[in-house]
């Protein structure tokens, strides 16, 4: 059991016995009345999102999930392909299921694939990802101390904000949780 205050981007719980897992929430104090929480969730199976205000101290079980390491094999129009490396079972899952982590799968990545009664219900991605620029006006030198931006392209086909000073080709570290860039990666040319 878990209540409001254990709440967590990605915690998985049951609201009238359905799985969801929270994709956002905020804790309220009205200058009146009870704190309540807001949530929006995802259901695990269907894909449906639903907004849900919850009295502050709620509790609520916790579905019966297992995780699973799988490599990223290949995406086939609206599917997505993964390999267990120990067993070599494949499994498919569903663009719905995969939701905002499909901007970050490259081939041979190892995610967690997370399993609702032996259902493929969806990834948790890692922390970071390291992804190739492939489409960005180009870099200026000497342009590393300022804080201004452009719009670039990843290999994956997520646009997201980063330094002048960066150029097509230049392999950058991403954070999976907010898509934002975090660091240029060094490539040992040795």
């Amino acid at each position: 059991m878990v209540n409001t205050s254990h709440f967590k981007k990605g915690l998985k719980i049951l609201v009238k016995n359905e799985p969801y897992t929270i994709i956002d929430f905020q804790h309220v104090k009205p200058g009146k009345g009870n704190q309540f929480t807001r949530t929006k969730l995802k259901h695990l199976v269907t894909g449906a999102y639903i907004d849900l205000t919850i009295r502050s101290g709620e509790k609520f079980s916790v579905p019966d999930v297992t995780y699973k390491e799988m490599n990223f094999l290949y995406k086939d129009t609206n599917e997505f392909y993964f390999m267990d490396n120990s067993s070599y079972e494949q499994i498919i899952i569903n663009e719905t299921a995969i939701g905002h982590a499909a901007h970050f799968l490259t081939e041979n990545i190892t995610v967690k694939v997370c399993l609702l009664n032996d259902q493929a219900v969806g990834v948790e991605m890692p922390k970071t990802v390291q992804l190739k620029i492939t489409d960005t006006d180009p870099g200026l030198k000497g342009n590393t101390a300022t804080s201004t931006t452009k719009p670039a392209t990843l290999e994956t086909g997520l646009i997201l904000q980063v330094p002048l000073h960066l150029n097509k080709n230049d392999i950058i570290k991403v954070n999976t949780g907010d898509s934002t860039y975090i660091e240029r990666v060094k490539i040992d040319k040795t």
